[in-house]
């Protein structure tokens, strides 16, 4: 009787560890009880030497200029306990600013699960390599998470980056499994966190809970819901003011200029006197004018003034008012002093063609961009 039983266990038990095998060799969530079935979670089977095969490993913070929202810290450090989010961008560019909200409530989301997200801001602009200015873009975007200023373009060229915004997802061995160019993709990138994080879990033998999604609840007030054709992002600097209407390309200095008779579309024209700067352009005296005919429902404008400054907005010859941006007051004026993107336009009937004028009532104002919603 004892050698039946004894046999009957010794087989109850083998039993058990094939069962137990079985399942750790399932895609399947870690701690299946954590997760509903309709949350089920493919987690990746490769060994660190197809993952070796396939993807680059994940190159190091290079270069930094400060920390924000953090101590100093390496991503060596966290590799192995963290899935990693990096999020390229930089304050002053709507279209990082519209990934924002997606970005925060991931990290909310998912941070108490082994996700750590990391922004890397690197600058378009000189004034955005300033710590002052991106703790404050920092606060005004709810950004809690770690963010490394990138003045030099280290980091930027160490992953051989060319756009904002970009994000990259590290998994828990180092790799850089995915990323994804500029705006959109949302779930698919909520996707492969949820993945990485069921990954990082079974590995360290923790739980994780990832029953739900939060993009799918997200909505962005300047998002763009329609297929209509934006004008491209124009650039009033020499540097690269290619659609410089009325005055010479790539040129740095002072000139006196009339606005001519004919305007084309997506060119910008100035009137009065105007010094061009690389990186932007600076009315020299009052009621300056600027004229550009464009397509779309929002404008954005990256300015600064050094003292303060107002400008007026027209649209098609008039002030702005129902169609007004949230920077523009009840008289169609914008009051520039901070160095930071402006939202001019908001057109109520959705997107179209219209000719933007602006008139530069006191002197000192640098634009830099036209962005186009």
């Amino acid at each position: 009787m004892k050698n039946k039983n004894a046999l009957i266990l010794i087989t109850v038990v083998a039993l058990i560890i094939v069962a137990i095998a079985f399942l750790q060799s399932r895609k399947i969530a870690v701690n299946v009880s954590e997760i509903s079935s309709a949350a089920e979670i493919d987690i990746p089977e490769l060994s660190i030497a197809e993952k070796d095969a396939k993807y680059d490993k994940a190159r190091e913070i290079t270069d930094p200029a400060g920390f924000i929202n953090t101590p100093p810290f390496t991503l060596k450090d966290v590799i192995g306990k963290k899935v990693i989010l990096l999020d390229i961008w930089t304050y002053s560019c709507i279209n990082c600013q519209r990934t924002l909200p997606y970005i925060t409530a991931w990290n909310e989301k998912y941070k108490d699960e082994g996700l750590l997200i990391v922004g890397i801001h690197s600058p378009e602009f000189e004034f955005e390599k300033n710590i002052d200015n991106v703790h404050a873009a920092v606060e005004q975007f709810g950004v809690t998470y770690p963010v490394v200023l990138d003045n030099n373009f280290g980091t930027w060229h160490a992953y051989r980056n060319n756009y904002w915004p970009r994000k990259y997802l590290i998994d828990i061995d180092g790799y850089v499994v995915y990323d994804h160019i500029g705006e959109g993709g949302y779930e698919e990138t909520e996707n492969k966190i949820k993945e990485l994080l069921a990954e990082r879990a079974q590995k360290l033998g923790e739980t994780v809970d990832l029953q739900s999604d939060v993009t799918s609840s997200i909505t962005v007030e300047d998002a763009i819901t329609d297929t209509y054709p934006r004008s491209p992002e124009t650039y009033f600097g020499a540097m690269r003011n290619s659609t410089f209407g009325n005055g010479t390309q790539g040129a740095v200095g002072g000139f006196e200029l009339t606005m001519p008779s004919n305007i084309l579309k997506n060119m910008f024209y100035l009137d009065g006197s105007w010094n061009i700067h690389e990186e932007y352009a600076e009315n020299a005296t009052k009621n300056a004018h600027l004229i550009y005919r464009y397509s779309g429902d929002k404008v954005y404008m990256v300015a600064h003034a050094e003292t303060g400054a107002s400008i007026q907005i027209l649209q098609d010859g008039k002030p702005v008012t129902i169609d007004a941006g949230a920077d523009v007051d009840e008289t169609g004026r914008v009051h520039i002093q901070n160095e930071k993107l402006y939202k001019i336009i908001n057109n109520a009937d959705g997107a179209g063609e219209h000719t933007l004028e602006i008139i530069f009532e006191t002197p000192g104002v640098q634009i830099f961009t036209f962005t186009f919603g």
